[in-house]
């Protein structure tokens, strides 16, 4: 491809939770299913205060040949005290170790999230502040190791495309960029094609994702969630779903980017088989755009 195809162990979660693979299984799976890295996600299993594992997992990747990508964690800087944001500062701090030990150069942590009736974007305008100094004092602990780190558009706080460019230019840290995720920006009803192309330039990795798209109207049942405006969602194997992957892949492949790509999928279909077609047809998509 040129560019490095991979999998977020997030893709692997039901199969982690049925304990039919530990996180170190999903390595050595991924690596036999011919990815060229992954991405570990801890969802399912914790590394915090288990250097073991960490250690584990590295050795794994290393006798697979397989890379360690990045390493991703979820956080919520809107909180009560200054006691309570100092804490989540210092817990992301203890993470950029866990990536560093890891041995990867890029790590994304969430931001912020709010109910989605006061993700406005007077909201966001207010807690911009809090937020800035919360990426910036990450970015600049991880600086050490020579780790990027990122914010996805993720979690309808902080989604929209405008939204996650903002924030990466006030943190203005050359190791502060954005995890693109390709589908993402539906949960916020914007155009994925229009919004990739817009913060293709900040981005540090981008993830493959796809969603089937249904109108508000048709009252979807299990497995679908509803976008900021009311749409049904529910993931899809990428390449299968309602998006225009192929031009978002054709935006990808004409802007120059060269770092890793990682497939992520959520859907209900079983994920090793979802990960596998999932592959298949990005490679496909690429091939051709």
């Amino acid at each position: 491809m040129g560019v490095k195809l991979g999998l977020s162990s997030y893709s692997l979660w039901q199969a982690i939770r049925d304990g039919r693979m530990t996180v170190v299984d999903a390595v050595r799976w991924t690596a036999e299913q011919g990815f060229e890295h992954i991405e570990i996600v801890p969802i399912g299993f914790d590394l915090r205060d288990n250097p073991d594992l960490v250690d584990e997992i590295r050795r794994t990747a290393e006798a697979c040949g397989i890379a360690i990508s990045s390493y991703t964690v979820g956080n919520n800087f809107i909180v009560d005290t200054e006691e309570a944001f100092e804490e989540r500062v210092a817990e992301l701090k203890r993470h950029v170790d866990i990536g560093a030990r890891l041995g990867v150069k890029l790590m994304r942590h969430d931001v912020a999230s709010v109910p989605v009736p006061e993700a406005t974007i007077h909201r966001f305008e207010q807690e911009l502040p809090r937020l800035v100094e919360g990426c910036r004092r990450v970015a600049d602990y991880a600086a050490q190791y020579g780790i990027v780190t990122s914010v996805e558009n993720h979690g309808f706080f902080v989604q929209a495309a405008d939204r996650v460019q903002r924030l990466v230019r006030l943190v203005d840290r050359p190791n502060f960029r954005t995890t693109l995720d390709t589908g993402n920006f539906v949960c916020v009803d914007e155009d994925p094609v229009a919004s990739v192309k817009k913060n293709l330039s900040y981005a540090s990795m981008v993830h493959v994702k796809d969603f089937y798209v249904r109108p508000a109207w048709m009252e979807m049942g299990e497995g679908w969630f509803n976008s900021a405006a009311g749409k049904w969602l529910r993931g899809a194997i990428t390449g299968y779903g309602d998006l225009d992957l192929r031009s978002i892949l054709k935006a990808i492949k004409e802007s120059g980017y060269d770092g890793y790509i990682s497939i992520e999928f959520e859907g209900l279909e079983d994920c090793l088989e979802a990960s596998r077609l999932s592959r298949d047809q990005v490679r496909r998509l690429w091939e051709r755009v």
